[in-house]
Protein backbone atom coordinates (compact mmCIF):
# COMPACT_ATOMS: atom_id res chain seq x y z
CA UNK A 1 0.00 0.00 0.00
CA UNK A 2 2.82 2.50 0.69
CA UNK A 3 4.01 2.28 -3.01
CA UNK A 4 0.58 3.11 -4.49
CA UNK A 5 0.15 5.97 -2.08
CA UNK A 6 3.55 6.60 -3.46
CA UNK A 7 2.66 6.73 -6.97
CA UNK A 8 -1.00 8.56 -6.22
CA UNK A 9 1.17 11.70 -4.72
CA UNK A 10 3.67 11.34 -8.22
CA UNK A 11 0.82 11.57 -10.32
CA UNK A 12 -1.22 14.44 -8.72
CA UNK A 13 2.17 15.77 -8.65
CA UNK A 14 2.62 15.89 -12.39
CA UNK A 15 -0.95 17.48 -12.91
CA UNK A 16 -0.12 19.91 -10.66
CA UNK A 17 2.04 21.30 -12.78
CA UNK A 18 -0.27 21.49 -15.97
CA UNK A 19 -2.63 22.80 -13.73
CA UNK A 20 -0.81 26.44 -13.26
CA UNK A 21 -1.77 26.77 -16.39
CA UNK A 22 -5.25 27.39 -15.82
CA UNK A 23 -5.66 29.32 -12.38
CA UNK A 24 -9.20 28.74 -11.61
CA UNK A 25 -8.49 24.93 -11.50
CA UNK A 26 -9.12 23.50 -8.10
CA UNK A 27 -8.16 19.62 -6.99
CA UNK A 28 -11.10 17.87 -7.08
CA UNK A 29 -10.20 13.81 -7.45
CA UNK A 30 -13.00 12.57 -9.10
CA UNK A 31 -13.05 8.90 -10.30
CA UNK A 32 -13.84 8.74 -14.17
CA UNK A 33 -14.03 6.20 -17.35
CA UNK A 34 -12.02 8.16 -20.49
CA UNK A 35 -12.74 6.83 -23.61
CA UNK A 36 -11.28 8.12 -27.19
CA UNK A 37 -14.10 8.59 -29.51
CA UNK A 38 -13.58 7.63 -33.08
CA UNK A 39 -14.80 10.02 -36.49
CA UNK A 40 -16.95 13.35 -35.56
CA UNK A 41 -18.52 12.19 -32.30
CA UNK A 42 -21.32 15.02 -33.34
CA UNK A 43 -23.82 12.69 -33.60
CA UNK A 44 -26.00 13.93 -36.99
CA UNK A 45 -24.91 16.01 -39.52
CA UNK A 46 -26.14 19.55 -38.29
CA UNK A 47 -23.81 18.75 -35.03
CA UNK A 48 -26.27 18.23 -32.58
CA UNK A 49 -26.38 14.82 -30.11
CA UNK A 50 -23.58 12.96 -29.08
CA UNK A 51 -21.48 10.52 -29.12
CA UNK A 52 -22.72 6.57 -29.62
CA UNK A 53 -21.21 3.85 -27.26
CA UNK A 54 -20.25 2.50 -30.30
CA UNK A 55 -18.45 5.57 -31.40
CA UNK A 56 -15.95 5.44 -28.83
CA UNK A 57 -13.37 3.14 -27.12
CA UNK A 58 -12.91 2.90 -23.82
CA UNK A 59 -8.96 3.78 -23.12
CA UNK A 60 -8.77 3.67 -19.10
CA UNK A 61 -10.02 4.40 -15.65
CA UNK A 62 -8.60 7.29 -14.16
CA UNK A 63 -9.12 10.35 -11.77
CA UNK A 64 -10.03 14.51 -12.49
CA UNK A 65 -7.42 15.37 -10.76
CA UNK A 66 -8.02 19.33 -11.02
CA UNK A 67 -10.89 20.75 -12.82
CA UNK A 68 -12.56 24.45 -13.99
CA UNK A 69 -15.95 25.24 -15.09
CA UNK A 70 -14.84 24.14 -18.56
CA UNK A 71 -11.90 21.83 -18.00
CA UNK A 72 -10.98 18.74 -16.22
CA UNK A 73 -7.23 17.47 -15.79
CA UNK A 74 -6.05 14.12 -15.44
CA UNK A 75 -3.11 11.51 -16.13
CA UNK A 76 -3.03 8.40 -18.00
CA UNK A 77 -0.84 6.00 -19.40
CA UNK A 78 -1.68 5.83 -22.97
CA UNK A 79 -0.87 8.85 -25.13
CA UNK A 80 -3.42 11.52 -26.50
CA UNK A 81 -3.00 14.61 -28.92
CA UNK A 82 -4.20 18.16 -28.70
CA UNK A 83 -7.55 17.94 -30.66
CA UNK A 84 -8.03 14.44 -29.63
CA UNK A 85 -12.44 13.92 -28.33
CA UNK A 86 -13.28 11.73 -25.30
CA UNK A 87 -15.85 10.65 -23.28
CA UNK A 88 -15.69 11.37 -19.87
CA UNK A 89 -18.11 9.64 -17.50
CA UNK A 90 -17.97 9.37 -13.75
CA UNK A 91 -19.28 6.16 -11.92
CA UNK A 92 -22.46 7.27 -11.19
CA UNK A 93 -23.04 9.04 -14.44
CA UNK A 94 -23.88 12.51 -12.85
CA UNK A 95 -20.54 13.29 -15.51
CA UNK A 96 -21.11 12.38 -18.71
CA UNK A 97 -19.97 14.84 -21.36
CA UNK A 98 -17.82 14.83 -24.60
CA UNK A 99 -14.23 17.10 -24.30
CA UNK A 100 -11.39 18.30 -26.61
CA UNK A 101 -7.77 17.99 -25.96
CA UNK A 102 -6.47 21.03 -25.02
CA UNK A 103 -3.24 20.20 -23.53
CA UNK A 104 -0.68 17.84 -23.20
CA UNK A 105 2.30 17.14 -20.94
CA UNK A 106 4.32 13.72 -21.80
CA UNK A 107 6.05 11.66 -18.31
CA UNK A 108 7.64 8.72 -18.65
CA UNK A 109 5.08 6.43 -18.84
CA UNK A 110 1.88 8.98 -18.24
CA UNK A 111 0.36 11.13 -20.43
CA UNK A 112 -1.22 14.31 -18.30
CA UNK A 113 -4.15 15.47 -20.30
CA UNK A 114 -6.20 18.97 -20.09
CA UNK A 115 -9.67 18.17 -21.85
CA UNK A 116 -12.48 21.18 -22.50
CA UNK A 117 -16.02 20.24 -22.05
CA UNK A 118 -17.49 20.67 -26.27
CA UNK A 119 -21.22 21.60 -24.61
CA UNK A 120 -21.40 23.86 -20.97
CA UNK A 121 -21.73 21.42 -17.93
CA UNK A 122 -23.43 23.37 -15.50
CA UNK A 123 -22.79 22.50 -11.24
CA UNK A 124 -20.46 19.66 -12.08
CA UNK A 125 -17.91 21.51 -9.89
CA UNK A 126 -18.83 23.56 -6.92
CA UNK A 127 -16.43 25.77 -5.29
CA UNK A 128 -17.51 26.69 -1.66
Amino acid sequence: MPNQATARALESDIVSRLAKFFPEASPVRIPIKLSRIHGNGQGNANGCGTAQESDSVLLQETVIEYGTSREVLFAIDRPLEFGDRVLIESHDRSLHTEASVVAVQYHPERTVVAARFLKPVPNWIVKL
